[in-house]
């Protein structure tokens, strides 16, 4: 890919035929596998971060400090476009507007914003609130204004769903639209009527957020394709399948007292090299090594 990270994922939205399958990454090491399966762009997920780093709810505890370490260190060893859930933009417009900028200088390609209070929480919790719909429009504008790269793609998420029913989430992201946000995003719709309300009735780039368990129902990506949405949004996919990898072979351990048996329940010593790059430090000790005089 070439151009500036916003625009390779500016790109990738407009050339494909299918909605852009965007998998969560938590972490640095979940972001290589990702890369390797093939994927174009990855999401790093608040919740993801959250709940890996910190081993607490999506509840809003992650710090801004801690979300733009995470994506400083992950677009510094992939070149896969990222999308990076910022919350509420941790304060208001003023606050969004610096956030912004962190989040680009890390290495940010996309940023979603959503209308929560804060402290907010998971879209698929109970409980949630909104702030007016005038702030968050300030807060879509600020975001817009502080972009050094006019490509870097701002994402309105709306969580009015629950709190107001359709219409309000409706009319929100419309406005949000209007005040300069490229995708669209309406969190939990619940039933396959409402998701094709959203892209109907108000034309434009939608996220499907699509989560085992949650609230929205789980459409295929064809399916999700006929509806009209342009990007399938699978935020933790990968992070619950390598819990449910750690408990397999943890279970076996526990059983057994070793993991003689137990090669298939994991990558190999090789596998986990190559995916971590190993061989191309060891070209560069060779290169910068010491050198006999």
């Amino acid at each position: 890919m070439t151009g500036t990270a916003g625009a390779q994922l500016r790109s990738l939205l407009v050339t494909q035929d299918h909605p852009l399958v965007l998998p969560g990454a938590a972490n640095s090491l979940s972001l290589r596998v990702i890369g390797e399966a093939g994927f174009a762009a990855a999401y790093v997920s608040g919740a993801g971060v959250t709940n890996t780093y910190l081993g607490v709810p999506d509840i809003g505890l992650l710090t801004a400090t801690e979300l733009v370490d995470h994506v400083t260190a992950m677009a510094a060893i992939s070149p896969l476009p990222l999308v990076v859930d910022a919350d509420t933009g941790f304060g208001n417009a003023i606050n969004v507007q610096r956030t912004v900028q962190t989040l680009e200088l890390a290495g940010a390609a996309g940023i979603q914003l959503e209308d929560q209070v804060s402290p907010k929480k998971c879209g698929h919790f109970e409980g949630k609130e909104v702030i007016p719909l005038g702030e968050m429009i300030g807060k879509i504008r600020a975001a817009v204004d502080a972009r050094r790269d006019d490509a870097t793609v701002i994402i309105a998420r709306t969580d009015a769903r629950a709190v107001d029913g359709m219409d309000a989430a409706l009319e929100r992201i419309a406005a949000y639209q209007e005040a300069g946000a490229d995708v669209l995003f309406v969190e939990a719709p619940r039933t396959v009527d409402e998701m094709q309300q959203i892209t109907t009735q108000v034309p434009g780039v939608h996220i499907a957020n699509i989560v085992e368990g949650g609230l929205t129902p789980r459409l295929s990506r064809a399916e999700l394709h006929e509806l009209g949405f342009g990007i399938a949004l699978y935020a933790n996919a990968a992070m619950r399948g390598a819990v449910r990898g750690m408990q397999d072979v943890l279970r076996h351990l526990a059983e057994h007292g070793d993991t003689l048996d137990a090669d298939d329940l994991m990558i190999s010593w090789t596998e986990r090299q190559d995916l971590v790059r190993k061989t191309d430090y060891d070209d560069l000790e060779r290169r910068y090594g010491k050198e006999e005089r």
